[in-house]
């Protein structure tokens, strides 16, 4: 019975120390970006949020800009063969991504939202209030944040 216990605790300090994930980060590399996948598709099948990731997609579809209080531009990014997220980037705080297209690759930094439609990746931007860890979007050669 003590060795259940014992591995009961065990199993749930690990649990907790990796699907904390606020500040978690993945190095840059081709393993990271199949970590993240893992991870978003962990996060969305058990509806977690408040997940800071990095990985990169390809956007499948752009959307209107959401104009109700900050602006964001948003579209649809295919993380992997079976997920799809919408990000969502704040352009009252950070360069808007105008050369957009439908076929393009995004890298990403920011936090994951879960919602029923697959997610959203959001806080792709500095925080000038200096609470939240910076996110950026990398298009094109160019880092927007």
């Amino acid at each position: 019975m003590r060795q259940k216990i014992i591995f009961i605790l065990l199993a749930l300090l690990i649990i907790a120390g990796i699907y904390d994930r606020r500040d978690q980060f993945f190095p840059i590399g081709d393993e990271k970006n199949e970590r993240t996948k893992v991870q978003l598709d962990y996060a969305y099948k058990n509806r977690i949020s408040n997940v800071q990731v990095e990985g990169s997609g390809v956007v499948v579809k752009t959307l209107r800009d959401d104009t109700t209080g900050s602006r964001h531009q948003r579209f649809i990014l295919r993380i992997s063969s079976n997920q799809t997220a919408l990000v969502a980037h704040n352009i009252d705080l950070a360069p808007r991504l105008d050369s957009l297209r439908n076929g393009d690759e995004i890298t990403f930094y920011g936090e994951y939202e879960w919602n029923e439609k697959g997610g959203v990746i959001h806080w792709t931007h500095h925080d000038p209030a200096k609470k939240h860890i910076d996110g950026w979007l990398k298009h094109n050669g160019r880092t927007y944040q």
